[in-house]
């Protein structure tokens, strides 16, 4: 079988030692720079099954611009590395198509939890769709080909992103409860992170409503979840 492959992007030499002598020790094989043209390069060249990049480097490339380079040609799952927990970080992380983020420091137990989720999540999205179309209204889910269009525009969706709005749309007219939406996303260990959610939940009304400030289509119950809004359809 082949080895999972983890590029690590960070210019403090003792933590990609640390990350890297735990990943290798659970059977990862690791990958890893300093730099962000490189990781740019590395990813494209090696195409790394995960990448944990630092928010901050040491070259002219911060961790925000290299994941939205990233972006630009590869899905590859990223979890960003950043000493701020402030929630304007965590927003621009996602903004950039991050997947999850670790604050430091962290142990290796949460380095290893964080990983295995994402990678999970990863390989779920592979499984092909037995529905191969989801449509809500003007709304169109092209599941075996993940795309997504409103009316004849096509929508460019981070992994994210699209795994909130499928789970939402095979659900469409039934409020989904904040703990479910964020284990079937995310998974279970991040059912009290309800800033992940809310912060999608954005995005997706910014990419889809026709007023996202009075969303008609991916809709509030206060204080228990949220629901896509489908008309029904007659035959």
């Amino acid at each position: 079988m082949t080895q999972t492959r983890i590029l690590v992007v960070d210019d403090e030499p003792k933590l990609v030692r640390l990350v890297r002598e735990v990943l290798t020790a659970t059977g990862f094989a690791v990958l890893s720079t300093g730099r962000g043209a490189s990781a740019i390069e590395m990813v494209a060249r090696e195409q790394p099954d995960l990448v944990l990049l630092d928010v901050v480097l040491s070259d002219a490339s911060d961790g925000y611009t290299v994941a939205r380079r990233v972006r630009e040609f590869s899905d590859v799952p990223i979890i960003m590395l950043t000493a701020k927990a402030r929630e304007a970080d965590l927003l621009r992380g996602f903004d950039v198509g991050a997947d999850d983020y670790i604050v430091k420091p962290f142990s290796s137990r949460e380095l290893l939890a964080r990983v295995q989720a994402v990678l999970k999540r990863a390989r779920r999205d592979m499984v092909t769709p037995a529905e191969s179309e989801i449509v809500c209204g003007n709304l169109r889910i092209d599941l075996a080909r993940r795309r997504v269009t409103v009316g004849d525009r096509e929508v460019h969706l981070t992994p994210t992103e699209y795994r909130l709005l499928h789970e939402l749309a095979t659900q469409r007219n039934r409020v989904l409860l904040h703990e479910q939406l964020l284990a079937a996303v995310w998974g279970a260990e991040y059912r009290d992170d309800i800033d992940y959610l809310r912060a999608y939940i954005r995005y997706l009304r910014h990419k889809l409503e026709a007023d996202p400030a009075n969303p008609r289509l991916i809709v509030t119950e206060a204080a228990v979840g949220y629901m896509l809004v489908c008309p029904e359809t007659t035959d």
